[in-house]
């Protein structure tokens, strides 16, 4: 779908999701609270039509600033995949409401379709090849349940690198061990693991290599971003301000 231009007419509570200033319910709530000033005047329509770079529109006294790029959190559910459009599987594109649509965001990154988490969501092209470059070794964390009793030697095997089923050498990753179940007499253990790249299947083919199964997987965080445990499986919101700012610092780029 084509973006949305400046001078396009939207609806008000569009414009203010669209700029992150909240979910769509909180805007509604906010706008019915007489929070929000169209060209000087209260507005308790939340489906007001607006053009934003004719009108000045304003969200509890702060000037709201509209841009044309998009920046969405979501806590990918299992058996979605990560992809702007498929032929035969749901895709984390079609969660998404229709007007956050328009703005053709894509996945920076992929997680696996059983694999659960923060997944970012944009159309900022250069943040997510900054995100994605192999070159930039973005940390992301992982929690997951894995079958079998996780060592302290797989700890210092992961720290050293491990390597996979294709003869590749990871880098050095963080495995912490948080505890342990039994579960109809088998071990399971709990961990997190951090890593700093992105390979094919990279946590799973990294326990396979010590010969553990991964069970369940989900990405807590993406460099200095982490996931909103406030966002249910399949939920989604706008990043804040600071959330991108955070963002586009640690990968150089100029706010």
């Amino acid at each position: 779908m084509e973006a949305i231009k400046l001078n396009e007419k939207l609806r008000l509570d569009k414009l203010l999701a669209h700029a992150g200033f909240g979910t769509r319910s909180e805007i509604k709530k906010a706008i019915k609270a007489k929070l929000v000033q169209v060209d000087g005047k209260i507005v308790t329509d939340s489906g007001l039509i607006v053009v934003p770079n004719e009108q000045t529109i304003k969200f509890d006294g702060k000037q709201v600033h509209y841009r044309s790029v998009i920046y969405l959190m979501l806590n990918k559910p299992q058996g979605v995949i990560s992809a702007t459009e498929d032929g035969r599987e749901k895709t984390v594109i079609d969660l998404l409401e229709p007007e956050d649509k328009l703005l053709s965001p894509f996945p920076v990154g992929r997680l696996d379709k059983d694999t659960t988490g923060l997944l970012l969501l944009t159309n900022d092209g250069q943040l997510a090849h900054e995100l994605l470059s192999p070159k930039k070794h973005v940390d992301k964390t992982y929690e997951a349940l894995i079958l079998g009793k996780v060592t302290d030697e797989d700890v210092e095997k992961f720290k050293q690198g491990v390597v996979l089923d294709d003869g590749y050498m990871t880098k050095p990753a963080q495995l912490v061990i948080k505890d342990y179940i039994n579960v109809e007499n088998k071990v399971m253990s709990n961990i997190e693991v951090t890593i700093h790249e992105g390979k094919f299947h990279q946590v799973k083919r990294m326990f396979i290599a010590v010969g553990k199964q991964v069970l369940t997987l989900k990405r807590l965080s993406m460099g200095p971003l982490k996931l909103d445990e406030a966002l249910s499986l399949g939920q989604y919101r706008a990043l804040t301000e600071e959330e991108i700012v955070q963002l586009k610092m640690h990968r150089g780029i100029h706010v």
